[in-house]
Formats: C-alpha cells, sequence, structure tokens
C-alpha cells in the first residue's frame, strides 16, 4: 500500500512484521512474507498470480491491510 513501512524480523521460518502506518504487528510464516516481498517487488508472474494458493495468501493479506487490489 502507498505510504506503508514494513520492518520485519524472521527466525525458524516465522516473521514478525511491524506496518509502521497501522501501528499493527503480525506473525507470518517465511513463505507469506517472501510472498508479500514479491507483490512489492512486482516479481509475480501471470502463473504466481493465477495460482489458487497465492490467491487465497493475498486475500488474507488483504484482510490485514497489507495489501489492497489494483
Amino acid at each position: 500500500m502507498p505510504g506503508q513501512a514494513l520492518r520485519s524480523r524472521s527466525w525458524d521460518g516465522q516473521s514478525v512484521l511491524y506496518n509502521e502506518v497501522t501501528g499493527a504487528t503480525h506473525l507470518l510464516d517465511g513463505l507469506t512474507l517472501d510472498l508479500l516481498h514479491a507483490v512489492r517487488d512486482g516479481t509475480l508472474s501471470d502463473a504466481d498470480w493465477d495460482d489458487p494458493q497465492v490467491q487465497q495468501a493475498l486475500s488474507e493479506l488483504g484482510l490485514i491491510n497489507l495489501v489492497e487490489p489494483c
């Protein structure tokens, strides 16, 4: 999301993510954090966007205001 600054720390396959805009802290698994970074960096392929698991993860990230639909 525009203006959103995220800070994270990871260990043992888990990540704690702090959203400076909302003040919320989230516990994510490593794959979800990787997905969030891929969305931010624009590195998802068309096949990735069509993957049902990716769609589900993006939906869940939207519920906690970490991504928004374009």
